[in-house]
């Protein structure tokens, strides 16, 4: 299901963490899919110096954060801003398309956290972009059939007929009434 390299970037995340006095910060979320992303930037001489991200999601949520950071850093902000879902994906040696909308969250965190220092050096305070617009056209897909859902409310999947819930542990959505996320492993207090 995932390649070898997304494995390695998810078992062994590169540039996790915070910088404290970051230049830029963007945050980016999907709730449906429970995917929380925020990218920390340092820029010198017109380059990312340093990029670190903390992400909350799943393996491949972690895994194309990690890759965005590797790819981001020594970019000028231009090439930065180029680093689009596709390319992402690519770096990875692909992504299975229920997953797909985890590059899409990464590079919108990276970009966000440009568009932060920008707005910063041009003495305005950037306004975060609401999730539902980053991801209007993308949607999520069911988990289990990978067909598109229409929109963030959504409980019932049309293809496969499946009834669905968010955790609360993770926001991931599962399928309503089963034992544990498919996402995190976490109880949910339902009957398989």
């Amino acid at each position: 299901m995932y390649s070898d390299k997304v494995m390695d970037h998810f078992a062994n995340p590169r540039n996790v963490g915070v910088i404290p006095d970051a230049d830029g910060v963007g945050q980016v979320g999907n709730p449906v899919c429970g995917d929380m992303m925020t990218f920390y930037i340092k820029v010198r001489d017109g380059r990312l110096a340093d990029v670190k991200f903390q992400t909350f999601g799943c393996g491949a949520a972690i895994a194309v954060s990690s890759m965005v950071s590797e790819m981001a850093k020594g970019k000028t902000l231009d090439e930065a801003m180029a680093i689009t879902n596709d390319l992402v994906a690519e770096e990875l040696g692909g992504l299975p398309k229920n997953k797909m909308h985890c590059s899409n969250l990464g590079a919108d965190a990276l970009h966000e956290a440009i568009k932060d220092y920008r707005a910063k050096k041009a003495g305005a305070a950037a306004k975060p972009v609401p999730a539902a617009d980053l991801h209007a056209s993308e949607g999520c897909a069911c988990p289990y059939c990978e067909t598109a859902l229409e929109d963030e409310e959504q409980t019932f999947c049309k293809a496969c007929r499946i009834e669905l819930e968010e955790c609360p542990a993770c926001g991931g959505i599962t399928k309503k009434g089963e034992a544990a996320c498919l996402h995190c492993g976490r109880p949910l207090g339902g009957k398989a």
